[in-house]
C-alpha cells in the first residue's frame, strides 16, 4: 500500500469538472447527454426488446444493501381482512381495497446517487460547501437528476463473461484498459458520452451465500488510478452503471481507502453513479446476438433534498 494520510493526498492532482457547466450546476457530466445523444441512443435500437434493470424490492431471497443499511420493510395497511370485524372501513357502494407502505433507505435498492452524496475536504460536487448537506442536500441532491432524466446510448461491458466466469470474485479489480479490451472482445467500441453498464454478476453470491456474503465485505470493481480518472474525463462519460452495491472495489488495494472513485469520479468529475442493477436478462440477450449497445433511459424518483433515490432503468435494444 502507498503511504497516504487521506483522500486529499490521493486526489491532490486529480482532474475536476468544477465550473465547467457554471457555478450553479448540480447534474455534472449528465450535461453531456444532449438531445443529439438521446437520438444516438435511439439509433442503437434494433429489435425493440425492453429490459428493466431494477432489482426487486422485497425479494423473498433478500435484498442486497450496503453494510449498515437495512433492506426495505413493506407493511400491509389494508387488505380484505380489514373488513372482517366491526369498525371496518366503509365506502359508498361497498368498495374494498389493499394499501401498503415501505420503510426503506433511499439507496437500499437499485438507485442513483446524488452528486452530493459523497465528499472529502469539506466540499461536495462543483465546490459547494459540505455544510449544505446538513438536514438534507440543499445543493447537488438527487432531485435535479430526477428532474432532467438520464437518456443516451448505453453500452454493456460484460466483465464476467469476458473473464470466463459466472461472476467476479470478492475484491477482484479491473481498469479502464480492461473495459476497452472487453469492448473489443465484444466487437464494440466505447464512444464519447456512452453510459457504461458493467456486469460482474457478483450479487449472485449474495443469494448463494446468505449472511456469509458480508464476511470480509469487498466487492469487485474498477480501482483507482490517475489514468482511469483521466480516461473518464477525456471520454466525457456521463454515467457509470453497475450490478454491484457501490460501483467500485470497496477497499482500494493500493491506498487502502474506501471508495476513492466515488470521490474522483462523482465528487470531482460529476459522473452519475447507478448501483445494484440486475443485468442478467440484458446480458443474456446481448450475448445471444452480439449486440451490446442500446437506448438507456432512467429517471430516479423526485425526492426533495435527498442523497439518492430508487430507480428502474430501461435498456431498449
Amino acid at each position: 500500500m502507498t503511504d497516504l494520510t487521506d483522500m486529499r493526498d490521493l486526489l491532490r492532482d486529480a482532474p475536476t469538472n468544477w465550473g465547467k457547466w457554471g457555478a450553479d450546476d448540480e447534474v455534472g457530466a449528465l450535461n453531456y447527454l444532449t438531445s443529439a445523444e438521446v437520438l444516438r441512443g435511439v439509433a442503437a435500437i434494433r429489435s425493440g426488446e425492453v429490459f428493466t434493470l431494477q432489482r426487486m424490492i422485497g425479494d423473498p431471497k433478500g435484498d442486497p444493501v450496503w453494510p449498515g443499511r437495512t433492506p426495505a420493510e413493506r407493511t400491509m395497511v389494508l387488505d380484505e381482512s380489514s373488513w372482517d370485524g366491526e369498525g371496518a372501513p366503509s365506502y359508498p357502494g361497498g368498495l374494498h381495497y389493499a394499501d401498503d407502505k415501505i420503510d426503506a433507505y433511499l439507496q437500499g435498492s437499485t438507485q442513483y446517487d446524488a452528486l452530493g452524496h459523497v465528499w472529502y475536504d469539506g466540499q461536495i460536487w462543483n465546490g459547494y460547501d459540505a455544510r449544505t448537506t446538513v438536514g438534507g442536500l440543499d445543493k447537488a441532491s438527487v432531485a435535479p437528476i430526477a428532474e432532467r432524466g438520464v437518456v443516451g446510448r448505453g453500452i454493456l461491458l460484460d466483465m464476467a463473461r469476458y473473464r470466463g466466469k459466472e461472476n467476479l470474485d470478492k475484491a477482484e479489480t479491473f481498469t479502464h484498459e480492461d473495459l476497452e479490451a472487453c469492448a473489443a472482445a465484444q466487437g464494440v467500441t466505447i464512444e464519447a458520452h456512452d453510459i457504461l453498464v458493467i456486469r460482474t454478476n457478483f450479487l449472485k453470491l449474495f443469494f448463494d451465500q446468505g449472511p456469509a456474503f458480508y464476511e470480509g465485505f469487498c466487492e469487485p470493481g474498477l480501482t483507482y488510478s490517475p489514468e482511469l480518472v483521466r480516461w473518464f474525463q477525456e471520454r466525457e462519460i456521463p454515467n457509470l452503471v453497475t450490478d454491484t452495491i457501490a460501483n467500485e472495489v470497496t477497499i482500494d488495494p493500493d491506498s487502502g481507502f474506501a471508495l476513492p472513485l466515488h470521490c474522483a469520479l462523482m465528487r470531482n468529475l460529476g459522473v452519475a453513479l447507478t448501483e445494484i442493477c440486475d443485468l442478467e436478462k440484458l446480458a443474456a440477450s446481448c450475448a445471444a446476438d452480439g449486440r451490446y449497445t442500446f437506448l438507456y433511459a432512467a429517471a430516479p424518483l423526485k425526492v426533495n433534498r435527498a442523497s439518492g433515490s430508487p430507480v428502474n432503468p430501461l435498456a431498449i435494444r
